[in-house]
This record gives C-alpha cells, sequence and structure tokens, in this order.
C-alpha cells in the first residue's frame, strides 16, 4: 500500500494507544496467561517505537475476555469453597487491571531499556466515574467472558442470573451494563507521570466503574466501561494529538464482507458519521470505536487530533504514513510530509 502523503506524525505531543482485550487474549477454551505475555511481547515493539520517536505515551486496554474467566472463576468457587468472597463486577475490573497492567508493563519494559527509556513504565489503577442515572444499567449490552453456544449460554444464564445475547455471529456471551465514561479520576496522576517522562498503562477495561456520592466519596458499581469510550475521554483530558485504537483489521472498511467492499484510508468526521447513520459500522464490532473517535475529535483541544485505527501489526507502518484509518476533523489541514 503507498505512503499517504499527507499523514505526518508530530511526536512532541501525549498519545493514546488503545488496545484490545482480544489481542491480548482471546477468549477461547484453551486460552492461557502464555498466550497474553506473547500478545504483549508483540506489541511492545511498536509500542516503543512510538517512545523513541518522541511520543508521550499512554496505553489503555480492554479485558472483554479477562474480566469474564475472573468473574467465572469467581462463580465456580463460591460453589466449591462458600466461605470466599464472590466478586462483583467493579472487582473483577480491578482484578483484571492488576494482571494485565503486569503482563504488558513488564514485556514493555525490556523494549523501552533497548531504546534509552529503561525502568520508565508505570501501571495505575484508575476508577472511571459514570452517572448512576445511565440507562444503560436497564439495558445490558456489552459483552464478556467466553463465547457459548446457544444451549450452554441459557443453562449458564438460569443458574447464575445472567444476562445472554449473540454475539456478531461468533457464538453466545454474557451482556453486562455499559454506561458512559464521564472522567477518569486518576488523570492527574497519568499527567504527573508522563511529565516525568514514564509510559503510562491506565484505564484499563475502561476503568473501575464507580459513582460518585455528593460527599465525594465513590461506590463501585455493577458495569464494564467501554475501553474506547474511556480512552478518547482520557486523551481529551490529557490534551492527546493523537489516539490511536488497535483492532483486528489493518483499515476500517464500508460495505464490509460485501464485492463493494473499500477500505478507508482518511475520513472526516462528517463522512464518518453518515456511515454510522448507515449502519455501516455495527454496535457489536466496529461501531463503538468510531463513536469514540467522533468524541475525541469533538471534544480535543487540538485542532489537528486525530484518531488512527488499525491493527497492532500495521501501527508502525501507518504512523510512517502507510495504512491505517485516519480520522480526522472536517476543516483539518494535515501538514505534509518534510
Amino acid at each position: 500500500m503507498p505512503p499517504n502523503p499527507e499523514i505526518r506524525i508530530a511526536p512532541a505531543g501525549v498519545t493514546v494507544v488503545a488496545i484490545g482485550g482480544n489481542a491480548l487474549l482471546r477468549g477461547g477454551p484453551t486460552a492461557t496467561i502464555a498466550e497474553q505475555f506473547e500478545a504483549a511481547r508483540t506489541l511492545a515493539g511498536p509500542l516503543a517505537e512510538l517512545v523513541a520517536a518522541g511520543h508521550r505515551l499512554v496505553v489503555t486496554h480492554g479485558n472483554g475476555p479477562q474480566v469474564g474467566f475472573i468473574k467465572r472463576r469467581s462463580d465456580l468457587m463460591a460453589d466449591l469453597a462458600p466461605e470466599l468472597p464472590s466478586l462483583d463486577l467493579d472487582m473483577c475490573v480491578a482484578d483484571s487491571q492488576g494482571s494485565i497492567g503486569y503482563i504488558l508493563a513488564s514485556t514493555l519494559a525490556g523494549h523501552l531499556k533497548a531504546v534509552g527509556h529503561g525502568d520508565r513504565v508505570a501501571a495505575l489503577v484508575t476508577h472511571t466515574v459514570v452517572d448512576p442515572a445511565d440507562p444503560a444499567f436497564l439495558r445490558p449490552t456489552k459483552p464478556i467472558g467466553s463465547f457459548y453456544d446457544e444451549e450452554t449460554a441459557g443453562k449458564l444464564a438460569a443458574r447464575h442470573g445472567w444476562q445472554v445475547a449473540e454475539d456478531s455471529g461468533r457464538g453466545w456471551r454474557r451482556v453486562v451494563p455499559s454506561p458512559a465514561p464521564r472522567r477518569v479520576v486518576e488523570q492527574g496522576a497519568v499527567a504527573g507521570l508522563l511529565a516525568q517522562g514514564y509510559v503510562v498503562i491506565a484505564g484499563g477495561g475502561g476503568g473501575i466503574p464507580v459513582v460518585e456520592a455528593p460527599d465525594g466519596t465513590y461506590e463501585g458499581v455493577e458495569a464494564v466501561i467501554d475501553k474506547d469510550a474511556t480512552s478518547a475521554r482520557l486523551a481529551t483530558a490529557l490534551g492527546a494529538r493523537l489516539l490511536v485504537i488497535t483492532t483486528g483489521v489493518e483499515q476500517v472498511a464500508v460495505d464490509y464482507g460485501r464485492p463493494a467492499q473499500r477500505a478507508l484510508g482518511q475520513v472526516g468526521a462528517t463522512e464518518a458519521r453518515r456511515y454510522l447513520a448507515e449502519g455501516q459500522f455495527p454496535a457489536g464490532s466496529m461501531g463503538p470505536k468510531v463513536e469514540a473517535a467522533l468524541d475525541y475529535l469533538d471534544a480535543a483541544p487540538s485542532p489537528d487530533a486525530r484518531v488512527l485505527v488499525t491493527s497492532p501489526a500495521a501501527l508502525p507502518g501507518a504512523m510512517r504514513g502507510s495504512g491505517g484509518t485516519w480520522f480526522v476533523r472536517d476543516d483539518a489541514a494535515l501538514p505534509r510530509r518534510a
């Protein structure tokens, strides 16, 4: 694919990279910790390249498969060992932040050392404030955990009180509420670590979902927040100039899976909204990523704010102007290559 001559990355700023939970763990029946470490090692190289190029980097991550496994493990242990406490979803998200943060930080550390940034990575446990009146609490839609056939999913739903739904033709999964993020509580700490030269891992699984009481205290709620939506919020709060959302394909496409399928290179905000309205980006796949991209472009303080959606493997080439899908403001005048 020829380079896009309109793309030039100015590294003197904050870049937020959102990694999908499925990029680390597919959620299949043979999923292992070793699989997650191997996937993290593959991701670490491109991330270290960004740091070496001068980007001040924040890494966020999803936890869809992982948080489902953690909750399932808790439910199973409730039968085997009733004396052990059962974990609500906010605790499961916190658990996943610790384990995934450890995997990402430990694998990234070696690559950062190789580019002169040794011991400059920090993984934060982060909370995300949501509205207790968010209608999402009445309409669970966020799939977590393993895929099941319809019969097995029905049995598990009856046994554990789950709500389940078919997920994009791949099988049945548990679905939970996914309220919109309002702010990341630790965004000031993230900014402080960035200023000291750290790569920061934050917003894991969209953040631990909490509601804020009138007295300023926080209380966890049963939900999982979309990590791309939280990444957009955090990128805006940090004044990031670039938001990268990794996914399973190199480029976003319209008419996906049809003879007229067409990959998108650069897309203005109005054009992207039109595609959304046409149903080109389904809610169960590319829709939330495009919505997060548009939310960020609407709110980002930098006039040259951009969003790159691409696969982890294609990220280095896309950053050099070859590949990926770039979402920009309608009036964006991206500088030409020097």
